[in-house]
């Protein structure tokens, strides 16, 4: 600790010059950033929040600007299930969003698993090639994915809304990262045991990746879910109407009536809000157990 020395007439004085500790420093900082953090948070939730309340008011108060709702009312909810067939437009939602996930879970996996383990001409140039697609956006493809289905013959169809969203670099990358961190040595007793590569990947690596295979199934699924360009592409059937799409409908015929929209807008993202906050941890686990190697 630095030390002054003083001369006086008396004498000499010494006296010790008063520094700042690095861990009132710290912790200063970690006071800014837990403020940050919550008005951040707040931001966030906030709009959330008032898309809730305000589904609950009536027409004439649903613009009011207040938070709580100052007449209550649960009728916004039961014109949406009995005026339009919303439930349809959710099951839609649910049925194309799982059968997505699971195909998607399924062949991601097992390329993973190839691009990772196995060894064979040009693996590299491929993988490159199929990350590369991630720098292409949905709507530069469009036209010639539309143009695609429509000659197979695709559209207004079950398959023509699943089977141009089920491959997707992004979870190929994942699950490619997750997999060279694996330890080798279990694939090789199993090997040497007289396991194929198919065995090894069934028996072995699938079960070894629950946590990310969770996490994935959370991101494909709510990516459906939310899906809005392609189904209005692809279908003109009401009857394969997608809840995004029925609530873009709401917001055409019901422009003034906002206490409809919000009531629908509520129903389709709960279900979201409920899954994310139920599986967060496993979200958060496989991005720090897959990073970039």
């Amino acid at each position: 600790m630095a030390s002054d020395t003083l001369t006086t007439g008396g004498g000499t004085r010494t006296g010790r010059r008063r520094t700042r500790s690095p861990r009132a420093g710290l912790t200063a900082l970690a006071v800014v950033l837990s403020v940050i953090s919550v008005l951040l948070s707040v931001i966030s939730v906030l709009p959330v929040l008032w898309m809730l309340t305000s589904s609950f008011k009536t027409r004439e108060t649903v613009t009011d600007g207040k938070l709580i709702p100052t007449d209550f009312t649960f009728d916004n909810f039961v014109y949406v299930f009995t005026e339009v067939p919303f439930a349809r437009y959710l099951w839609n939602s649910f049925f194309i969003s799982a059968v997505i996930t699971i195909a998607a879970l399924f062949f991601h996996s097992m390329a993973a698993y190839a691009l990772a383990r196995l060894r064979f001409p040009g693996r590299e140039k491929l993988f490159g090639a199929i990350f590369a697609t991630l720098l292409v956006t949905a709507p530069v493809v469009l036209i010639q994915l539309f143009m695609v289905a429509r000659e197979l013959g695709l559209l207004d169809s079950y398959a023509g809304l699943i089977i141009p969203a089920i491959f997707n670099a992004f979870g190929i990358f994942l699950l490619r990262q997750f997999y060279l961190g694996l330890p080798k040595e279990l694939e090789e007793a199993a090997v040497i045991d007289g396991c194929g590569h198919w065995r090894v990947y069934w028996t072995i690596v699938l079960p070894m990746s629950r946590p990310i295979l969770s996490a994935l199934a959370i991101f494909f699924f709510l990516a459906n879910w939310n899906a809005f360009v392609w189904p209005l592409v692809a279908t003109s059937d009401q009857d394969l109407t997608v809840v995004q799409l029925g609530i873009a409908s709401f917001q055409t015929q019901y422009t003034s009536n906002w206490n409809y929209i919000l009531a629908a807008a509520t129903v389709a993202a709960l279900p979201m809000l409920i899954l994310f906050f139920v599986f967060q941890r496993q979200i958060v686990e496989s991005i720090k157990t897959s990073g970039i190697k």
